[in-house]
């Protein structure tokens, strides 16, 4: 029973960042019906849907049908928090939006996920995580220096600016509503949720410690201590030698007079670069990881998304594990008493998820 045991929620069916925001809270212990659309459709393959719908429920409900649209309600009155990801306007139009749920269940917390918000100049256009980053600033930061941003997958925009966000909100919210005994709509938006990840870029540009030029700083891949480097093999380590002592682990590791290395000498920088290339292409990535392996230099191998898994401190953790065929990141993060667990993706019929949730507000009130 993880954390969230008791907890219901309604989810309804999207992509992006509302499946790994239902993924992480279910995995948490929270009761979540999704409602699908109806005939089946998904935007996911076998893998994707067993494990981004994992430990939930799905019924599916053609939400432009009146009955079915009053199955939905019904579900709705008997939860807690309701999640969706739809274009502003859309659950209006659909006789499901928070006016119309809050009436039903007057202490539900109405989770709304979109990439510009409720409101603004741009809340009706469409757009993905790449345009959501780029309006916020982190883009442009991101890549190397006199070529274009390199878009980072869609983990800052979706998951963490989205998905974490939105987790943060409806359970803060939650918290609020038992203890006022009112609900309330909680407007996510990524392109708010992204400024405040960059909080740290944010102050140290205004302090002028930062330049907008890529590769110019010291998190962003211009330091020669805190970047990548390709290997004899082709493969890559990266480099994190932030502190005098593990930056003198560093140069050890490799070989290299401590005495010839001003380590924040920005002037000195390029140069430095230049050695260190050399020196990380004498040897595969994996013999640099042995050579490092005892040394706090925080030197660590590029590993890919296959290779991960079997790193031996993520199998030390059980970071990952095998459901039904499927490898699985496990929840996080880890509690003391009521630790997460990786449920299945099951469907179910209305009929049955009324009947369960019938009979938990029996048994709870």
């Amino acid at each position: 029973m993880g954390p969230l045991d008791g907890v219901r929620i309604v989810e309804f069916d999207a992509i992006g960042p509302v499946p790994l925001c239902a993924m992480l809270l279910a995995d948490m212990g929270a009761d979540i019906i999704r409602i699908a659309r109806a005939g089946g459709q998904s935007a996911y393959e076998d893998a994707g849907e067993a494990i981004l719908h994992r430990s939930r429920t799905a019924i599916e409900l053609n939400l432009k049908d009146a009955t079915d649209r009053e199955t939905a309600l019904s579900i709705v009155a008997k939860a807690d928090i309701l999640i969706e990801g739809f274009r502003p306007g859309v659950m209006e139009r659909l006789g499901l939006g928070p006016d119309v749920c809050l009436a039903r269940a007057p202490t539900l917390v109405y989770g709304r996920m979109t990439g510009w918000g409720q409101y603004g100049t741009l809340s009706q256009r469409a757009g993905h995580d790449i345009n959501y980053i780029a309006i916020s600033g982190v883009l442009a930061a991101i890549g190397e220096k006199g070529r274009t941003p390199v878009p980072p997958l869609n983990i800052i925009g979706d998951y963490a600016g989205g998905a974490m966000f939105l987790a943060m909100g409806i359970l803060a919210a939650l918290v609020e509503a038992r203890r006022s005994g009112k609900g309330q709509i909680v407007d996510a938006a990524m392109t708010d949720g992204v400024p405040l990840l960059l909080s740290l870029f944010s102050a140290l540009r205004q302090g002028g410690s930062w330049e907008e030029e890529r590769e110019s700083n010291l998190l962003d891949g211009g330091a020669p201590f805190y970047r990548c480097y390709t290997c004899a093999d082709g493969k890559q380590v990266a480099v994190g030698a932030l502190e005098p002592q593990f930056f003198r682990q560093l140069l050890e590791g490799l070989d290299l007079d401590s005495a010839s290395f001003e380590q924040n000498n920005r002037t000195g920088w390029e140069q430095m670069r230049e050695i260190f290339a050399d020196r990380f292409l004498t040897k595969t990535r994996d013999e640099w990881a042995i050579l490092f392996a005892d040394k706090d230099a925080c030197v660590s191998p590029v590993l890919t998304l296959g290779e991960a898994p079997d790193h031996p401190h993520n199998i030390s953790r059980n970071t990952f594990q095998v459901q039904n065929g499927f490898q699985h990141p496990s929840p996080a993060p880890r509690f003391s008493r009521t630790q997460g667990v990786i449920g299945e993706a099951t469907v179910s019929t209305v009929a049955d998820v009324l009947a369960r949730w019938s009979e938990r507000a029996a048994l709870s009130g």
